[in-house]
C-alpha cells in the first residue's frame, strides 16, 4: 500500500517536472531564459526543454491599455503606443497640446531585456522629450501644417536612439494638435477676414473684367456705326454724284433737243438761258411786290436771247 503511494507520488512528480520542462512558445513571441541568473537562450516558437527551478523566463516591463505590467513572454509583433496629450511650447510661445502614435517592434529580445530597465516608460518619455525638442523649433502655423515633416524627424531621432535597446522605429504619427481656445479663436477671425478679402479681390476682379468687356463693347460698337455713317455717306455721295451724271445727261440731250429745234443759225444756251429767266420773272411776279428787282446787268444780250426766242416761235 505504501509502495504505491510512492509510485504515485513519483510518478505526479515526474510528470510535473515534465510539464516545467517543455515550454511551447506561439508565433511571434519569444522568451529570455536566465540559467542561475545568468542568460542562457533565447527561446524560439514551439516546444523548447528547459531545466526546471534552474531555468527560469526572465521577466519585462509591457504596456497595455495605457498601463504598465510584467509579462514572461515578448511580442515581436509590430506595436502601437498611444501616448496621452502633453504640453508643448512653439517657437513663437504658444502653447499647443499634441499626442502621437508610436508604431515599434522589437527585433532584439536580448537588447529589450537587458538594455533598458522599463522599455515601454523608456519609449514614452523619449517620445515626449524629443517632441518637445522638434515643436518648439517651429512656430504655430509651421506646425499645423508641416505634420509630415514632423513625423519624418521624430522618427529618425526615435529610432536611432532606440536602436540600443532592440528596438525599430516603423512609423509616428501626431494624432491631435490642439492649439489655446483663444488662438483657435484668433485663427478663425484671420480666416474669415482672409475669406472676405478673396472674396472682395474676386468682386472687383469680376467688375473690372465687366467693365472692360463694356468698354470693349461700345468701341466695337463705335467702330461699327462710324464704317456705317462712313459707306452711307459713301453711298451718299455717290448718289448725288450719278444723280449729277444723269442730270448732265439730261441737260445734254435736251441741249441737243434744242438744237435740231432751232437750227444751227440760233444758239441754244441762249434759248435755254431765255427760257430760265422768263420762269425766274413768272416766280418775281407770284412773290412779294414791295421788293426792288435787280435785272442783269447785260440787258441787251438778255433782249437778244429773248428775241431769239421770239423769232423761234414765228418759224415755228
Amino acid at each position: 500500500m505504501i509502495g504505491t503511494i510512492i509510485l504515485a507520488v513519483i510518478v505526479v512528480l515526474a510528470l510535473i517536472i515534465v510539464k516545467m520542462s517543455l515550454v511551447i512558445i506561439p508565433q511571434s513571441e519569444t522568451k529570455i531564459i536566465e540559467r542561475l541568473g545568468k542568460y542562457y537562450a533565447t527561446l524560439k516558437p514551439g516546444i523548447n526543454v528547459i531545466i526546471p527551478f534552474i531555468d527560469r523566463a526572465k521577466p519585462i516591463v509591457a504596456m497595455t491599455n495605457g498601463r504598465y505590467h510584467y509579462t514572461n513572454s515578448i511580442d515581436l509583433r509590430e506595436q502601437v503606443y498611444d501616448f496621452d496629450k502633453q504640453n508643448v511650447i512653439t517657437k513663437d510661445n504658444v502653447q499647443t497640446q499634441i499626442n502621437a502614435l508610436l508604431y515599434f517592434q522589437i527585433v532584439d529580445p536580448f537588447k529589450a531585456v537587458y538594455e533598458i530597465n522599463n522599455l515601454p516608460n523608456a519609449i514614452e518619455k523619449l517620445t515626449q522629450t524629443t517632441l518637445r525638442n522638434i515643436i518648439g523649433e517651429l512656430e504655430l502655423d509651421e506646425t499645423l501644417t508641416s505634420r509630415d515633416t514632423i513625423n519624418t524627424k521624430l522618427r529618425a531621432v526615435l529610432d536611432d536612439a532606440t536602436n540600443k535597446w532592440g528596438i525599430k522605429v516603423n512609423r509616428v504619427e501626431l494624432q491631435d494638435i490642439t492649439p489655446p481656445q483663444s488662438v483657435l479663436q484668433a485663427m478663425e477671425k484671420q480666416m474669415q477676414a482672409e475669406r472676405n478679402k478673396r472674396a472682395m479681390i474676386l468682386t472687383s476682379e469680376g467688375q473690372k473684367a465687366a467693365a472692360i468687356l463694356q468698354s470693349e463693347g461700345e468701341k466695337t460698337s463705335r467702330i461699327n456705326r462710324a464704317e456705317a455713317d462712313k459707306q452711307t455717306e459713301i453711298l451718299k455721295a455717290e448718289g448725288e454724284a450719278q444723280a449729277r451724271i444723269r442730270k448732265a445727261e439730261a441737260e445734254a440731250i435736251a441741249i441737243d433737243k434744242v438744237t435740231e429745234a432751232v437750227g444751227k443759225t440760233t444758239n441754244p444756251a441762249n434759248y435755254l438761258l431765255a427760257q430760265k429767266y422768263i420762269a425766274m420773272l413768272g416766280d418775281v411776279a407770284q412773290g412779294d411786290k414791295t421788293k426792288t428787282v435787280y435785272l442783269p446787268y447785260e440787258a441787251t444780250n438778255l433782249m437778244g436771247s429773248i428775241g431769239g426766242i421770239k423769232d423761234l416761235f414765228k418759224e415755228s
